[in-house]
């Protein structure tokens, strides 16, 4: 099965293969390979170790593996010891390792600490020389001290979040709640102290402390706190790390922000327009109004950019004649959308939203004017007229046009279909999920291609077994259901179905 991977604006850097002047490229590898077998024994045994979990056909790995190697070269002689490793997360014995690690997609790289105790989602550059800083910093202390004016400038980055506490002493309770939180959060933020906020660049240069200031390069540039326990830390530093409007554009630097905005629970709000236009800023100030309004009321927002929110367009199935256009997705899957709108029409439809009032919008293909096909095309706008209102037995299959493995099923599917072409009680559908809302409440489409078969008296079960054309029809005549006699399908002997 392979990946489906959510639409993020983010893309991983290419990397290139380089290798020390002193070693050929069949000399030995720095990166440790690991698997079921070795796995806790090589984790409990090291005090910082960072785990790729990959997959051989992936291409993003592909790219990383060269730049994952280089760094882990430099990285050998480095004290204290980082070792940097991998897992092939798609071999059969490795498969529960990588669910006990909620590995859901490829690469993915997580930094175990402490013999295994902490386990952190790596969040650093994709490239040697960002992987090898990143890694440096993540093997020190967790809160570094600012001591002098430089420190501060050096430390406090104009295009990132920084948090830094201020205390009379590096002792105490409100310091060790500091440092406890700054250890959790430290592969997301960076975290500082000091004894002299006078050293700060932004802010009251007269307190004394203890006092968290945390600076963005956002909204109001820094804001300051002063509960110190842990939890209210926590939270405060999630919500202050959050602009009122997530800009998404083709600014790297603007990446972080946006993976957060996808990452939150919250409904998303996405406003999509072309900003250096006449109307841009008018939509600019009208829409950060809005955002105002309505936070901590359970909505993101997002100001995105035409030329940088193509993937976007593709994954809502929307067109640029719509621009500028807004859409609310709600963490059930639901969208909502107001396209062609003026600067004026922004408050009172998310009013309109809140209210419930808004009408759900669907991405859907055209239903087909002809539908004669063995294997039935199903869309959106179609799928509950054939899979839940027809009383019939459906298997669908939910595929991506560029699938490997939907390609090579294709075929049988289509065999499996012409089998069932006498049985009026059986329907065979196949299902573009890159081009059509899928209810997730029904269907849970993780991978592609995915196969659920409903029976007609409406019972829904996923076919895990094998893709040839015998396996799929048995499974079909065990689970389907008829108003009539099963006509036996007609089964060819001779063939042989394999992927």
């Amino acid at each position: 099965m392979e990946s489906k991977w959510l639409i993020l604006p983010l893309a991983i850097a290419c990397f290139f293969t380089a290798i020390s002047a002193e070693e050929s490229t069949e000399s030995k590898e720095f990166v440790l390979t690991l698997d079921h077998s070795n796995f806790t024994d090589v984790i409990s045994k090291n005090n910082f170790v960072v785990v790729e979990f990959y997959a051989p056909w992936c291409g993003h790995c592909k790219k990383l593996a060269p730049e994952y190697e280089k760094a882990a070269s430099i990285l050998s002689s480095h004290d204290p010891q980082i070792v940097l490793a991998k897992v092939d997360a798609n071999e059969e014995v490795n498969k529960a390792l990588a669910s006990e690690h909620e590995v859901k997609g490829f690469p993915t790289l997580k930094i175990f600490r402490d013999g295994g105790n902490a386990v952190q989602e790596y969040k650093g550059p994709r490239e040697a020389d960002g992987i090898v800083a990143y890694l440096k910093k993540q093997s020190g202390p967790a809160s570094a001290e600012i001591k002098s004016v430089e420190d501060a400038a050096s430390f406090i980055d104009e295009k990132k979040v920084v948090v830094v506490g201020v205390f009379t002493k590096f002792s105490g309770e409100e310091f060790e709640n500091y440092t406890t939180l700054a250890e959790k959060l430290r592969s997301e933020y960076e975290f500082g102290h000091t004894l002299d906020a006078k050293l700060l660049p932004r802010g009251e240069q007269s307190v004394s402390g203890p006092i968290i200031r945390l600076f963005k390069p956002f909204d109001e540039l820094f804001i300051d706190f002063k509960d110190f326990h842990v939890d209210a830390i926590e939270k405060f530093v999630e919500e202050s790390s959050i602009p009122i409007v997530t800009l998404f554009n083709n600014d790297p630097s603007n990446h972080p922000f946006v993976v957060k905005f996808f990452n939150s629970p919250n409904a998303k709000a996405m406003l999509f327009l072309n900003i250096s236009s006449e109307a841009g800023d008018s939509f600019k100030s009208k829409y950060h109004e809005v955002a105002v309004q309505y936070k901590g009321e359970g909505i993101s927002f997002l100001l995105g950019d035409l030329e940088a929110s193509q993937g976007a367009f593709q994954y809502f199935g929307l067109k640029e004649d719509q621009v500028p256009l807004i859409v609310i997705q709600t963490d059930d899957g639901q969208k909502y959308l107001k396209p062609n709108l003026e600067p004026d029409h922004l408050a009172p439809w998310v009013k309109e939203f809140k209210e419930g009032k808004a009408l759900p919008y669907k991405k859907s293909e055209p239903v087909p004017e002809e539908n004669n096909e063995p294997v039935k095309v199903i869309v959106a706008d179609n799928l509950q007229d054939i899979v839940f209102n027809s009383g019939k037995n459906v298997l669908v299959e939910f595929y991506a046009p560029w699938c490997g493995h939907c390609k090579k099923l294709a075929p049988i599917l289509d065999e499996v279909a012409i089998s069932y072409q006498k049985d009026a009680d059986v329907v065979i559908g196949k299902l573009d999920a890159t081009a059509n809302d899928i209810p997730n409440d029904t269907f849970e489409v993780q991978g592609y291609p995915t196969l659920y078969f409903r029976s007609a008296s409406g019972k829904i079960v996923p076919y895990e077994g094998d893709r040839t054309k015998d396996d799929i029809i048995d499974f079909i005549e065990k689970n389907r259901d008829s108003k009539t006699a099963n006509q036996e399908p007609v089964k060819d002997e001779t063939a042989k179905d394999e992927l």
